[in-house]
């Protein structure tokens, strides 16, 4: 057996599937979601069962972590008797600067260069690192692997990822965009084709992950050309709880206007900002749909920002690479909020895309939502990250599949 558990920790969600890797059967999966709120939910699925959800306060990724465990090894409800079944462990991590570039097997050194780039990832790689360090105390002896969200971005050229600062700066602390969400991106981009049937090499993709976290991919024959968060994941779109991006010189300005240090502005524009800075209400976008409903006009307007900025990176993408194929939206918000994808696409006649508002508004999994007459296709592509790091996962523990 191959039990491959993966473990995919976001800045206020963990997703994870324990898969068996010898034929990629899924076993069980689930969902911790709203982590640090006040109504935490808790998911678990097995294949020909009911599902089962419980809601209870999720205090932090340590807790969540727990009950994954507790889940897996249920007498009732889980899929194995001890996590002693559990031939390996891969784990989604966002950063490790120019360090590793491609999946690693996880040591005391590689968690040591995730500890050092905590400052490049301050909401991912404390719940990746606590991810790992809560798996490894529970299965010491199980090897774990850790996949890097910038890796697919590794293709981008030097005009993408280097800024406009001084090139010291580059040369002498790799300071450069690096990107995020890579694991997503790339499967994406590899269903799209499948589903198009055409090569991958043949096509060129706008990617949107949107989710609590959020980042966008221009895609020239399956290589990342352009992506839209930075050197670190603040930079971009407007998210959950982060600004995206903004004039540099506000930090300074508001450092001043407020009387505040550098760590306390940094907290505010990741933390406090984005859809919640905005509305008001909440991080989580189906909280601030409800209050727009309801007539919010703070609520209307997170949204509006936010799927403007969705709408002006597909232009810009849209002239780098040339032609556009198709536009992908995936990941949490990308999937279930038609919403958001009616907004932002909006006025995408000028790149060839016309949605057509029927599919987009009709409950979906794979679809193409575009009308027949639209030159780009637009597409829902649920991501599955976690099948991506289990098969990297299996190739670096028991050699490629």
């Amino acid at each position: 057996m191959q039990n491959v558990l993966v473990i995919n920790c976001g800045s206020s969600s963990l997703k994870y599937q324990l898969l068996e890797m010898g034929s990629e059967e899924l076993r069980a999966r689930g969902l911790v979601e709203r982590i640090g709120l006040a109504a935490g939910v808790h998911s678990y699925q097995r294949p020909g069962h009911d599902d089962l959800v419980e809601e209870l306060p999720i205090a932090d990724h340590a807790r969540a972590i727990e009950l994954v465990l507790a889940a897996l090894v249920d007498p009732d409800h889980g899929v194995i008797g001890t996590m002693s079944e559990v031939n390996a462990v891969g784990h989604r991590v966002v950063h490790a600067g120019e360090r590793y570039s491609g999946s690693v097997v996880i040591t005391p050194d590689v968690l040591d260069a995730l500890k050092a780039c905590i400052p490049l990832a301050p909401l991912h790689n404390p719940a990746n690192i606590t991810g790992i360090e809560a798996s490894q105390k529970v299965m010491p002896e199980v090897p774990m692997v850790g996949v890097f969200d910038t890796a697919f971005h590794q293709s981008m050229p030097d005009r993408a990822y280097i800024y406009p600062i001084p090139y010291e700066l580059y040369e002498e602390h790799q300071i450069r965009r690096y990107g995020f969400h890579g694991t997503s991106h790339r499967y994406v981009t590899a269903r799209a084709a499948q589903i198009l049937e055409r090569d991958t090499e043949d096509l060129n993709l706008i990617t949107c992950h949107l989710g609590n976290g959020a980042s966008m991919a221009a895609v020239r024959g399956g290589q990342s050309i352009d992506t839209s968060m930075g050197l670190t994941p603040l930079e971009g779109l407007m998210m959950g709880t982060r600004s995206g991006d903004i004039d540099p010189a506000l930090v300074g300005f508001l450092a001043r206007l407020l009387d505040q240090d550098l760590a306390e502005i940094e907290k505010m524009l990741n933390k406090e900002s984005g859809m919640l800075g905005i509305s008001g209400i909440s991080s989580d976008l189906r909280d601030v749909e409800r209050e727009y409903a309801n007539g919010n006009d703070r609520a209307r307007l997170a949204l509006e920002v936010y799927a403007y900025h969705i709408r002006k990176y597909i232009g810009s993408y849209a002239v780098s690479l040339g032609r556009v194929d198709a536009i992908i939206f995936t990941a949490g918000v990308g999937e279930h909020a038609s919403l958001v994808r009616e907004w932002a696409c909006r006025g995408l006649e000028a790149v060839g895309a016309i949605l057509d508002p029927f599919k987009n508004a009709t409950r979906h999994d794979e679809a193409i939502i575009s009308k027949m007459s639209s030159r780009v296709k637009i597409m829902i592509v649920p991501t599955n990250e976690e099948l991506m790091i289990a098969r990297d996962t299996r190739d670096l523990v028991f050699g490629a599949g």
